[in-house]
């Protein structure tokens, strides 16, 4: 509202001033005064259309398949509105985590023991292809993956001072045992995610193996 506003002001202004010059009959001043004016206004432009693509908030275009899917979930308009956000979010520190794993060697081996960056990668697939199950991985969405990031995205800078005191390297020690123990809390999230699959797959198991076992008696 404020925005459109202020555009409107200048728009009436521009008019207003360029109506005292038409009446004046000064129109060499009215050349001038229109570069000014234009060049005001495609700088106001410029930046809103600026902010608006490099807004955090910006979605990605919703393709007719993935808002079928959705809507065959079962999820209202606001639902898929709020799911899309998180996701959005959620990819952007996924890839983030991921630059600063590659950044340093031990993020690297932290990532080797624990799995860290496919248990994130797959567990947003999980979410993708189950939009319902959303509320099953609170922890790893709203606390262990933006605390990971936050912490490597430290770790990074920290490593990174040219001179590095006794204190520094303490931190940094500090820094990489938590973020190890972070690494493991998010491979144990998508292994609870999946948890109940590997259940249904035991019982399907079973169950093949009682068929297979009473035909081969017959």
């Amino acid at each position: 509202m404020k925005k459109k506003t202020s555009t409107l002001l200048l728009v009436i202004i521009a008019c207003l001033l360029l109506f005292g010059l038409l009446k004046s009959g000064n129109s060499d001043e009215l050349i001038p005064f229109v570069l000014v004016v234009g060049g005001a206004a495609l700088i106001i432009y410029g930046v809103k259309n600026r902010r608006r693509s490099n807004s955090p908030s910006a979605l990605p275009i919703m393709t007719k398949e993935k808002e079928a899917h959705y809507l065959e979930s079962g999820m209202t308009e606001k639902e898929i509105e709020f799911f899309r956000e998180t996701m959005n979010q959620t990819k952007k520190q996924v890839l983030q985590l991921q630059t600063n794993i590659n950044k340093n060697a031990k993020l690297k081996a932290i990532d080797l023991r624990h799995d860290t960056l496919r248990a994130s990668k797959a567990l947003f697939k999980e979410l993708v292809k189950d939009p319902q199950k959303l509320h099953f991985a609170n922890h790893f969405l709203y606390t262990h993956l933006p605390n990971m990031v936050d912490l490597t995205d430290k770790f990074i800078e920290i490593n990174g001072h040219e001179i590095k005191t006794k204190e520094t390297y303490e931190k940094i020690e500090e820094s990489s045992q938590i973020i190890d123990q972070m690494a493991a809390l998010i491979a144990k999230d998508y292994q609870q995610f999946v948890a109940d699959d590997l259940e249904d797959l035991d019982v399907e198991l079973s169950i093949a193996k009682q068929s297979l076992k009473r035909d081969n008696s017959l």
